[in-house]
């Protein structure tokens, strides 16, 4: 020890039997040690120091229980001790990773075990209480700042000797026996200090104590189970008897089946020589078969890796390790816990949570204090519910605030873990306490629903429509089995989110059978479509691959179901669930009928997928496996819920917890046996459960001596493996698809062929046949020479077959015909360089029109060779003739819109042109005329935003924001044609969909343009999503995803088409101009990758016309704006080709891009529908 660390203890006093004598320079000494505290080192030597020489054991305690009456020697003891004991993650901030740092924290840790062990005793506590006993009898105004102080660290020691952890190894403590834990709660107990917690947490007058009372309580039952501690002194239950009953009978089949396999191995002759075989058909090290030394008897258990050592997993790559262990205290510890918790609920919990939920909201808490708030909620609540269930007791936390609260902190949580790799245990253990306090309030309301008192099961059915309703709280599951992580979560959380999904599901099911009607959140007004839309079946391969999984799509389809399940006049005539052409008989054709209903559901086509379940249930009636005849309405919409959510990433969370079977209690293996068993049978989707990993499990389940144990499982693992071999005997390809996870595409080519019906179920383009190949290599040599066409495009008019572009030019590379897909680049598709002359004219250019308002536009409209604005403003900055870009931007002049142009014909650049201080009219007008002045701030405020958004939409297309910017246009415009055809208006959320999206969402500078754009960010407290607000109209929306095309085309215009200001055109051609805008070649490849739009193979010439727009226009093609347009609907469709007078009457055009919406009823309280196009 330090010399002067070891004067100070000297000076401290002396220990004689058992009084202690201390110095006349005690007080002194202590506060010299306190101060030698506050300037240790990283390494924490003093305090380590202090605890080799057992200072707290031998000088401390002994000063605190017989000299309290020397109140300034007190208060500077229990500073010191608070200091000594507080936890060593405080300490040192995070479990250091170097040896010696760590070493050091484990140092640290053995000492505060042996503090924790020196106060397990009624002395220490007894004075402890007193003490804090004569502090809360003074009144308000009697008690002095020094008071509280003394109060504050007498409840902060509690919480550092309580919050010590347990030593598994040095205690070695079993059930019912008595742990140092359990010690020091029979000391609280015995020096009644319980009571004065009690009384802390009920006094309003105490209320600045409560999240030190609530952390002190949550230490006390940290080892505890709130279901067992509620059953104490009433005998055992039926329910715990069962299950031992259960866990005995699988031991003791195992050990009989151990002793008979031991038995059998046992041979006639001594084990002195066991022989040595030969393995035909296995290969040693050399070239000959592999001798085999011992018995044959050990041979079913060979294995190559036996000697072996090991490969070590990497740290980052192990499964995460369980933290929290329960123990089973002694029987006088748990009556005393029990009782207190009767106590804590009758008296103090529902003040003593307000109290604390009002600190947490008003971030007056220190951070993460809101997990001992989930943890007295989830602990509490079971015990109130295991106990005598009252739900008066814990009324302050039975609310939608508190299920919005775990909610919003839950998801808070799991996003953390995910970016804060650092912190990712941590996060996940937050994500694990906060998934335990929205299953036991899922479960109490559940047990609400069977309470005799008809106001309690009214106060459960209006929580119920408050959840249930909510998206956010429907598809929290879904998420986190997409966001589970096993070397981050540990399989205790697996556990629980399988149970708390399985209960939730169970609740939704009862919710829906028993209403007989249902709010309708949002009407949409119905299209009317052709019906060859509906005679066109979908196939799987067609089917758009949305990231987000099946969880993103759902909520956006629920209300257009409810909906359709109403419609009487949904017609079955033209929709036949089955192939009649197909080789499979039609009885085995459910499946192929299941995947065409989810492929609907992932395209957004309700009515037909509506539509295919019907005429699937009257063409399959036994089974009931497209539902019963007389199903209701929300019963069809949850099936067609299960039907969607049959998905490989649900099933590997569920197989994955599925291998600790034994370890699971028998709750959990019949949550995972009842999902599984509603994807395979009732879903008719066994070949989703046809993976190796999950065969291995059923093959060491059915080999277990103990599987009568797990019959449930048993039938479950032979029903598949029968399905299994009776497809392997038509499929031999079966055996290879155990080796992937598959989905519902690969689930149907398993079952009915692969590609065999009409080539729709492959993503691979149709086979090039001779004759096809002949005429291929015809019309190239008679195209090939002809000047002025494309020798692509003149083939692709000849072929009878439909093909894309991309597929002729590869065939005829991989024909010999061409040496590479190069050759046929279109015309004008190569850079071209600037010339000195070309330099010089633009300088002149520039140099004249420096000073007028547009000098990019006068330079554009003059300069000879014709160069897209992007290339003029690259070669400006690089002559230096600009600094940077804004220089080039179009002046603002200060003046107003023409009043001779007639209301509504202003167009967007004039917009563009106001002064911003005109914005700010004066809202205070007299009521004449104060409508036309909130229309004109509007049409103000939306044209300025606009020019804005213009600059910041070309700033993110240059960052690689093509695809959000796209997203969010298509958005606007389809909010625009729904409100116009509606009638009315209401705020509807963007929801991205894809993790690109997701970013983009998160950018600063793209949530700039949204604001400048209008779209109002999410409500704190309320909303998640950013909304396009009701009071913006359909013109609006249109001028602001005008300027969004814009900004896109500032980069690379049309050759040909000189940049035109369009003012002398009315708003209308504005809108339509923004609507047709075709956007560059790289936003175009986005959509097609990401959002799923499709061409016609058939199109020849829409294809290479979009080909020749999509590569930014460089060809000598001269098209007019009005044929740049993305075909949004059939009825638009048909009106371009009308305008277009195309000479080919079988010209296919392009098919219907999918229309996805994204609605919502009211801003504050909504259910928010979202998909992805």
């Amino acid at each position: 020890m330090n010399c002067e660390l070891l004067a100070t203890c000297s000076a401290l006093g002396y220990l004689e039997g058992d009084t202690y004598h201390k110095d006349p320079d005690c007080l002194e000494s202590v506060k010299d040690l306190i101060r030698y505290l506050r300037y240790e080192d990283e390494t924490r030597g003093v305090r380590q120091q202090l605890g080799a020489a057992q200072i707290l054991q031998t000088d401390l305690l002994p000063i605190l229980t017989q000299h309290r009456q020397d109140r300034p020697l007190f208060d500077a003891v229990i500073r010191l001790m608070v200091n000594l004991t507080q936890p060593a993650l405080l300490c040192f901030g995070s479990v250091p990773k170097e040896p010696g740092p760590r070493r050091h924290f484990l140092q640290a840790l053995d000492y505060l075990w042996a503090y924790k062990e020196a106060f397990a005793s009624e002395k220490p506590f007894g004075v402890l209480s007193e003490t804090l006993y004569e502090l809360l009898q003074l009144g308000w105004e009697e008690r002095q700042e020094e008071d509280n102080l003394l109060i504050e660290r007498i409840l902060l020691l509690v919480r550092n000797i309580l919050h010590v952890p347990a030593d598994l190894d040095r205690e070695k403590s079993i059930d019912d026996g008595a742990s140092v834990h359990d010690q020091l709660l029979w000391a609280i107990h015995l020096s009644g200090l319980d009571d004065l917690l009690l009384f802390l947490a009920s006094s309003p007058a105490e209320q600045q104590w409560s999240l030190h009372v609530l952390e002190i309580i949550s230490l006390m039952f940290r080892d505890q189970n709130p279901e067992q501690l509620a059953g104490v002194g009433q005998g055992r239950l039926a329910q715990e008897r069962s299950t031992d009953v259960a866990e005995l009978e699988a031991l003791r089949q195992r050990e009989a089946a151990e002793r008979k396999t031991r038995a059998l191995q046992r041979g006639h002759r001594h084990s002195r020589f066991g022989g040595s075989y030969i393995i035909q058909g296995l290969k040693s090290i050399g070239d000959g078969d592999l001798i085999f030394h011992k018995g044959l008897h050990n041979l079913q258990n060979y294995s190559s890796d036996l000697g072996k050592q090991p490969r070590r997993v990497p740290k980052h790559r192990r499964t995460a390790q369980e933290l929290s262990a329960q123990h089973r205290s002694t029987l006088g510890v748990r009556l005393f816990l029990r009782d207190f918790c009767s106590e804590f609920l009758e008296n103090c919990y529902n003040r003593l949570m307000g109290s604390v939920k009002g600190l947490l909201l008003r971030e007056r808490a220190q951070q993460h204090d809101e997990v001992y708030y989930m943890w007295a909620l989830a602990f509490f609540m079971a015990f109130s519910r295991a106990a005598s269930f009252q739900p008066g007791l814990v009324s302050e936390t039975l609310s939608v605030r508190t299920f919005h609260f775990i909610e919003q902190n839950l998801t808070t949580y799991y996003e953390m873990m995910l970016t804060d790799r650092k912190e990712a245990a941590s996060w996940a253990r937050r994500t694990h306490l906060a998934l335990k306090a929205y299953q036991e309030l899922l479960a109490t309301v559940n047990e609400m629903d069977t309470a005799p008192d008809v106001a309690v099961r009214e106060s459960s059915r209006v929580i119920k429509n408050n959840i249930f309703y909510v998206m956010e709280y429907r598809e929290l599951f879904l998420a986190l089995f997409r966001k589970f992580d096993e070397r981050r979560q540990p399989r205790s959380f697996l556990c629980d989110l399988v149970e708390t999904t399985h209960l939730f599901l169970k609740m939704l099911e009862r919710f829906c059978r028993s209403r007989g009607n249902l709010l309708v959140q949002n009407k949409q007004k119905k299209r009317k479509k052709k019906k060859k839309v509906l005679n066109q079946p979908v196939a799987s391969g067609d089917a758009p691959c949305i990231p987000g999984g099946p969880e993103a799509v759902w909520p956006s389809l629920v209300e257009q179901l409810r909906c359709c399940v109403q419609d009487p006049e949904l017609s079955l005539d033209s929709v036949v669930p089955f192939d009649a052409a197909s080789e499979v008989p039609v009885e085995k054709q459910q499946a192929a009928a299941m995947v065409r209903v989810q492929d609907c559901l992932l395209a957004g086509q309700v009515s037909q997928a509506l539509s295919l379940l019907r005429s699937a249930r009257e063409v399959w009636p036994e089974g009931d496996v497209f539902g019963s005849q007389d199903i209701p309405p929300e019963e069809e919409v949850q099936l067609l819920k299960q039907i969607l959510f049959a998905s490989s990433a649900v099933v590997r969370a569920y197989t994955l917890l599925l291998r600790s079977y034994p370890q699971n209690s028998a709750h959990t293996n019949h949550c995972v046996a009842k999902m599984l068993h509603r994807l395979a049978h009732d879903l008719n989707m066994e070949a989703l459960l046809f993976q190796l990993s999950l065969f291995c499990l059923f093959n060491r389940l059915l080999s277990d001596p103990a599987a009568g144990a797990y019959k449930e499982l048993v039938i479950f693992a032979k029903y598949i493996l029968s399905k299994f071999f009776a497809l392997a005997a038509v499929n031999p390809k079966a055996f290879v698809e155990l080796l992937f996870w598959k989905n519902t595409a690969v689930v149907r080519e398993m079952t009915e062929g692969y590609a065999s019906l009409d080539g729709r179920s492959s993503h691979r383009p149709p086979a090039w046949s001779p004759d096809e190949e002949a005429k291929l290599q015809e019309l190239y040599l008679a195209h090939k020479d002809v000047e002025g066409q494309d020798v692509v495009d003149a083939i692709m008019m000849h072929l009878e077959a439909p093909r894309t572009r991309k597929q002729v030019i590869c065939h005829l590379a991989r024909l010999g015909l061409a040496d590479s897909v190069k050759d046929f680049q279109r015309k004008g598709a190569h850079i071209v360089l600037w010339t000195e002359d070309q330099e010089l004219e633009l300088q002149r250019l520039f140099e004249e029109f420096r000073d007028s308002g547009d000098v990019l536009g006068h330079v554009m409209k003059n300069i000879t060779a014709k160069r897209s604005r992007a290339r003029i403003v690259d070669k400006l900055l690089a002559l230096g003739l600009v600094a940077e870009r804004r220089e080039l931007y179009k002046k603002h002049q200060k003046k107003l819109v023409p009043s001779n142009l007639p209301k509504g014909e202003e167009t967007l650049r004039d917009f563009c042109q106001k002064d911003l201080e005109e914005e700010d009219l004066p809202e205070e007008a007299g009521e004449e005329d104060g409508e036309n002045q909130e229309d004109a701030e509007a049409e103000q405020a939306q044209g300025h935003s606009a020019l804005s958004a213009e600059s910041l939409g070309y700033s993110l297309y240059q960052e690689g924001f093509s695809a959000p910017l796209l997203w969010l246009q298509n958005c606007l415009l389809r909010v625009a044609d729904d409100r116009e055809e509606d009638g009315c208006s209401s705020a509807v959320p963007l929801v991205p969909l894809t993790e690109e999206n997701e970013e983009a969402m998160e950018n600063e500078q793209f949530q700039q343009l949204l604001v400048k754009l209008g779209v109002r960010p999410p409500a704190s407290g309320q909303e998640t999503f950013w909304r396009i607000p009701a009071k913006l109209s359909p013109t609006q929306l249109r001028r602001v995803a005008a300027s969004l095309s814009q900004a896109e085309e500032e980069k690379e215009p049309l050759p040909g088409l000189e940049p035109k200001v369009p003012g002398d055109q009315g708003l209308e051609k504005v809108h339509r101009t923004g609507r047709q805008a075709w956007p560059l070649r790289a936003p175009l490849l986005a959509r097609r990758k990401d959002v799923g739009l499709v061409f016609l193979e058939g199109n020849s010439r829409a294809t290479h016309l979009l080909e020749e727009r999509a590569a930014g226009g460089r060809g000598q093609l001269q098209v007019a704006p009005r044929k740049r347009q993305l075909l949004d609907s059939e009825e638009e469709r048909e009106a371009v080709e009308g305008r277009d007078n195309a000479p080919e009457s079988g010209a296919p055009g392009i098919q219907k891009k999918k229309r996805f919406q994204v609605q919502d009823e009211d801003e504050n309280n909504e259910e928010p529908e979202a998909d992805k196009e």
